[in-house]
């Protein structure tokens, strides 16, 4: 599938973003950055909150603010993090289920441990049994 922004050029902008994250509590940084079915891009970053169950996640954030400005369909998700391999929680994986098709890539990057980690997936593949209202 073709992109305007590349994949290295969305991991530079993640790159610059994990400085956004605020993980006071965890120090763990995610920074996710989406792009819709009408070429924008979108990125969003971890929010931790010292009541642990407010924290929200980057994936969501992204999503959010995209559906918060009239966006609902979906081309690639990429989840970034220097700290860890930042595979979605199972909270975001069904909020992502929501919007995206089951063959929406999602692209992992992790350079934690100065090894540069990349895997590409698809939402099937992320959350094959799906919890779907019929529509």
């Amino acid at each position: 599938m073709l992109y305007l922004v590349s994949i290295e050029e969305l991991i530079k902008i993640a790159r610059k973003k994990v400085n956004c994250a605020y993980a006071k509590y965890s120090g763990i940084r995610i920074v996710a950055i989406l792009i819709t079915a009408s070429d924008k891009v979108y990125h969003g970053v971890n929010i931790e909150n010292a009541s642990y169950g407010l924290t929200i996640c980057a994936e969501r954030v992204a999503i959010f603010k995209a559906v918060s400005e009239g966006e609902k369909e979906f081309k690639l998700l990429l989840v970034y993090s220097p700290d860890v391999i930042p595979w979605p929680c199972g909270a975001c994986r069904q909020v992502m289920a929501e919007f995206f098709s089951p063959d929406t890539p999602i692209i992992i990057v992790s350079d934690a441990e100065d090894k540069i980690y990349t895997k590409e997936l698809r939402m099937k593949e992320l959350l094959p049994f799906v919890f779907k209202i019929k529509e």
